[in-house]
């Protein structure tokens, strides 16, 4: 089902990479910078557990639209994530995954504005999910289908985390396709990024300031 894969965790499994250190500058409402990089903990467990990271890696091209890529590896996830960011927001244009390649058309909008984010606002609306298996070949299509989506702003508070304090919009994300709904939170921090992701993870570390 579209909605499943396009939302579902890898099987975990331990890496190790070095830790990042504070040592870039961002000013972004949004940081999307090349070489951002967040540390993530699932929430619950100690800081000391595996870790997963994600990473800023630059500008690339995305069903032949220009995106920025965000790429979230550890404990066996590789997944890289192909977003636009800019005046209207941040969009989603899909991703892609060593076996697995997810698009939606048009784009789901992840964040609005920055002027328009404030507890109680709203957005939303319904894309197109296209999910093809990557083979040695090219592409086979997978699955195909209509995914609704809506965002709702929660609550604006202070939160503390490993990553330290954080002023933070709660973000309910709701997911509906034709057989099944998900719902999931996210807590985000203009300047700062995601302090816990919609899988659950909390912020444990990051390598800008």
């Amino acid at each position: 089902m579209a909605l499943a894969l396009a939302l579902a965790a890898c099987a975990p499994q331990v890496t190790q990479a070095p830790e990042a250190r504070p040592l870039l500058e961002e000013k972004a409402f949004y940081p999307a910078s090349t070489g951002l990089e967040w540390v993530y903990v699932p929430e619950g467990e100690p800081i000391s557990s595996p870790p997963y990271r994600m990473r800023v890696e630059g500008p690339a091209a995305y069903e032949g639209q220009e995106a920025l890529r965000f790429r979230v590896f550890g404990r066996g996830e590789d997944r890289t994530y192909f977003r636009q960011v800019g005046a209207f927001g941040v969009r989603l244009l899909g991703f892609q995954e060593p076996s697995a390649r997810v698009v939606f058309s048009p784009p789901l909008l992840e964040y609005p504005p920055e002027a328009l984010l404030a507890p109680g606002q709203r957005w939303g609306g319904s894309t197109e999910v296209r999910v093809e298996l990557l083979t040695p070949s090219g592409r086979e299509p997978l699955a195909q289908g209509t995914l609704a989506y809506e965002m709702e702003v929660l609550e604006e508070r202070e939160v503390r985390v490993p990553a330290g304090t954080f002023r933070i919009y709660r973000i309910r994300q709701t997911f509906r396709d034709s057989r099944s709904q998900d719902i999931r939170e996210v807590w985000f921090a203009p300047r700062v990024g995601e302090v816990r992701t919609r899988e659950g993870r909390i912020l444990v570390e990051r390598n800008f300031r």
